[in-house]
Formats: structure tokens, sequence, C-alpha cells
């Protein structure tokens, strides 16, 4: 008969795990669940009424495309910059590696200003681009590009350690098989990367989501046009309309949580399907 032994540092699984659950509980369970409590003051029709007007249904759409776009080029740039940094070896590079983080470390409102000065009419980029009948600055656009700044770190710093670990044997023993370079980076690297990457796509979706200070510099917060669902909670919150804002915090919640668990699930296939070859 065989007896099963956890081997752990920590004082014991029990207390270990009471005090994570104590504190998940209040970080995060507690005000959440406050949300859905304030929101059950509503009647099924009131809160139907809130979270589907036309106005909030503009600002779903918004935030949930651009989010979606901006992760989505997020994920491919980010992968480049991830391979660029563990790949190659060049002058300046621990300069571009410190500037990857550097959305973790600036202010929301100090890169939306930013970017609103490089992308507005007369600012460096944009003076260029609007004669060309390209808009940046107070479009859906610039949204776009606010949510790509902020979510870019995501993807490389998730992307990156994995890289670092793929081993050069492996790569070698493609190209003896007779594999070439896109063979190889196809079919044995981008399958180890996978997961990773899946994992920094989610995060910079997530984080391009709740994104709120970065966006409204640059958004022009012009309702049905360029108004973020975040935004509309603020308005609402300022508006002492507590059960409304509350209303679309909780929407945001769900997709959110939905979202997230979809993508989870993939990255649980993507690692099973990969233990198995």
């Amino acid at each position: 008969m065989s007896t099963f032994k956890q081997h752990s540092i920590l004082p014991g699984f029990n207390l270990a795990i009471g005090f994570t659950l104590l504190y998940l509980s209040l970080i995060v369970l507690i005000p959440l669940s406050a949300a859905f409590i304030r929101t059950a003051e509503l009647t099924w029709s009131e809160f139907w009424t809130i979270v589907t007007a036309p106005r909030v249904m503009a600002s779903y759409r918004l935030t949930f495309g651009a989010s979606f776009a901006a992760a989505m080029v997020n994920a491919f740039f980010g992968l480049l910059v991830a391979w660029v940094l563990v790949r190659y070896h060049f002058p300046g590079k621990r300069i571009v590696d410190a500037l990857v983080d550097l959305p973790f470390a600036l202010p929301t409102a100090v890169a939306g200003i930013a970017l609103t000065a490089l992308y507005a009419g007369n600012g460096w980029i944009g003076q260029f681009l609007e004669p060309l009948g390209v808009k940046v600055a107070f479009t859906p656009l610039g949204i776009f590009v606010a949510l790509t700044f902020i979510g870019l770190p995501f993807v490389v710093r998730t992307v990156q350690p994995v890289l670092e670990d793929i081993e050069a044997e492996l790569e070698e023993a493609a190209a003896t098989l007779g594999a070439n370079r896109w063979q190889t980076f196809s079919m044995v690297i981008f399958p180890a990367l996978f997961p990773a990457l899946m994992t920094g796509f989610a995060l910079a979706f997530a984080r391009a989501i709740g994104e709120y200070g970065s966006v409204i510099f640059i958004a022009g917060n012009m309702p049905m046009v360029s108004e973020i669902t975040p935004l509309l909670i603020i308005t609402k919150l300022e508006q002492y309309d507590y059960a409304g804002a509350t209303a679309l915090s909780v929407v945001m919640l769900v997709i959110s949580f939905i979202l997230l668990l979809i993508i989870n699930l993939l990255q649980w296939w993507s690692r099973r399907r990969s233990s198995k070859t």
C-alpha cells in the first residue's frame, strides 16, 4: 500500500490554502460580489433596458472590438519583438529590452497625453497622416493605437522566457532531417510557443478591455462614435446613477470572464495536444 506524500516547504496545505482563499476573497471576490448585489436591486426589465441602450451597445462594440484587434496585433508583433530580443545580439539591445517595459511603468494618463500629442493634427506624426486622410487622434483608430501601446509588454514578457528555454538541438535536428527554416518554425518552434502566445494574447486583451486613462485623452469620447464602456461607467457614476454603473460593470465582468475562460480552455487543449505529440 503506497502513501501519498506532498513535499512542500510551506507550513501545511490547509494553512496555505486558507490564507490563499482569505486573500482572494478580500481582494477579488467581495468587491466583485458587491457589484452583483447592487445590480440585483434592479428588476430584469430595468437591467435589460440599461445594458442594451443604443449608446451602451455602441460602447460594447468599440471596447471589445478595439481590444481584440489590438491584442491580435500585439500577438504578432510581440512574438516578433521577443524573437529579436532572444535570437539576435545587436548594439542597444538592453535599451530596446527596457523600452518594452515602458508601458508598464508609465502612468496611463501620461501615455494618453503623449499619444495625443503625437497623433493630433499638429503632432509630430499626425501632421503627416492627416493630409493623407488618416486621422488618428479623437477617433476609434486612436483607441486602437492606445490599446496596442499598453498591451505589447504582456505578449513579449510572456513569450520571451519560453523562447529562451527552447533548445537549439531541436532546430538542428529538424534541419538535419531536411526541414527548411519555415518548416522548422511552424512545426517545431511555434507549437512550443503557442500556449505562451495565447497567454500573452489573453493578458493583453484583458488589459485593453479595462483600460481607461490612456484612452480618454486620445479617443475624443464622442457618444456612439468613440466612447468606451469604462468611460460610460464613470459617466454614470458622476451622474450618481450607481445602479446603472454597476449594471454595466456586471456585463463587462461576465463577458470578460467568458472570453478569458474560452482562451484558457484553448490553452489547456494546446498543452494537452503538445504533450501527446
